[in-house]
């Protein structure tokens, strides 16, 4: 049995997605735009809990792999942010009207993304009370550990002295800075020799959250240069949303190990 290149991708479905409202040309970039970085996500995640897992089960090296993939990903991403920016505030203006209430503030995908990266907030599952699935699938993604909570309790099964509340707290919760777990990290920096593998684990987070920021601000600068300050068509702040989730931190005491060396 043969398989075509076709068939094997699906391109019949996936080249027939593209489905513009208004008639304007530059309807296509939009489209195209959001639908590439919701496959990109998909593998995102895909990674991200299988190292999630990789990380639970003591399997870093393949771990590593993954999140470095993740953190390639995410550059992709924030180049393809420079193909948007193409766009110019009157054509966005063209199609805008055809957008309806359709905001990126609704995807599912990048909500779980950030729970899995420890900035939960059940507050935001409301975004998506229309669709129970989905609803459904965020709350145990909200409820379950987070990738830097895997990396914690490695820590405490390598016999660091991690600080009891902060490994029974509540997962539904975003993480807060823990002086046991920083005082931890910076052991592990000052004899990388002795603690390796999870000197790599820290290096890899740290290239991944570095990777995650880019993302999120070549978000913010190109919302901004297509539509300044209005409000997103979601019903969200637009740009002073974004610019809000610039200050959040997923990873507090590896950045804060660089002061402390």
């Amino acid at each position: 049995m043969t398989t075509s290149y076709g068939d094997y991708l699906g391109l019949d479905e996936l080249l027939a997605a593209q489905r513009p409202r208004s008639g304007d040309h530059n309807e296509w970039l939009f489209i195209i735009q959001h639908q590439t970085t919701e496959l990109w996500m998909k593998l995102v995640l895909i990674e991200l809990r299988a190292a999630r897992d990789a990380i639970r089960g003591d399997s870093l090296a393949p771990a590593f792999k993954m999140l470095a993939r993740v953190a390639r990903v995410m550059e992709q991403l924030v180049h393809a942010w420079n193909v948007l920016a193409t766009m110019t505030p009157s054509e966005y203006s063209a199609i805008r009207p055809h957008l309806g209430v359709s905001s990126g503030f609704q995807s599912w995908q990048y909500r779980e993304i950030e729970f899995i990266l420890g900035n939960k907030s059940a507050a935001l599952l409301k975004t998506h009370a229309a669709q129970p699935d989905i609803q459904q699938q965020l709350m145990q993604a909200l409820a379950a550990p987070s990738l830097y909570d895997e990396a914690i309790a490695l820590l405490a099964r390598r016999s660091f002295a991690i600080d009891g509340e902060l490994l029974a707290r509540d997962k539904r919760e975003p993480h807060v800075y823990d002086e046991s777990l920083a005082q931890a990290w910076l052991a592990i920096y000052r004899q990388p020799e002795k603690h390796w593998s999870l000197y790599e684990l820290a290096e890899e987070l740290v290239d991944l959250e570095d990777a995650f920021r880019q993302w999120r601000f070549r978000h913010v600068t190109t919302v901004e240069r297509i539509i300044g300050v209005k409000r997103g068509t979601g019903g969200t702040e637009g740009v002073a949303y974004l610019r809000k989730r610039l200050d959040v931190v997923l990873f507090p005491e590896l950045w804060k190990v660089r002061t402390d060396l």
